[in-house]
């Protein structure tokens, strides 16, 4: 699978906004075939960062960054964010989310 990590710095007056203006582009995303997961969080040391980690099939990758919506969703975004993002992508092996190994709760 592709697992992508990548680091949003949005504009403090962009903030509360943000979410919305990354729906369409979210929702389009995850009915992709090839889309594992596309989620959301908001960092708690920096109150202007949003962090999303995505993953998708080996095949899903590259539909998704040539697709319409890819290319909407980067410019929805552009307007609100006050840096370029930053960004980890790699391919590894699985399929999803493992239980943690260190940390079992019964």
């Amino acid at each position: 699978m592709i697992f992508i990590v990548v680091k949003f710095d949005v504009k403090p007056e962009s903030v509360g906004g943000f979410p919305d203006a990354v729906k369409e582009f979210t929702e389009a995303t995850r009915s992709e075939p090839g889309n594992l997961w596309f989620e959301w969080s908001k960092s708690l040391e920096k109150d202007n960062e949003f962090v999303l980690v995505e993953a998708f099939t080996d095949e899903g990758a590259e539909p998704h960054v040539k697709g319409e919506h890819f290319k909407n969703g980067l410019e929805a975004m552009r307007p609100h964010l006050a840096s370029t993002p930053k960004i980890i992508s790699r391919k590894i092996d699985g399929e999803g989310w493992d239980e943690m190994g260190e940390l079992q709760i019964d």
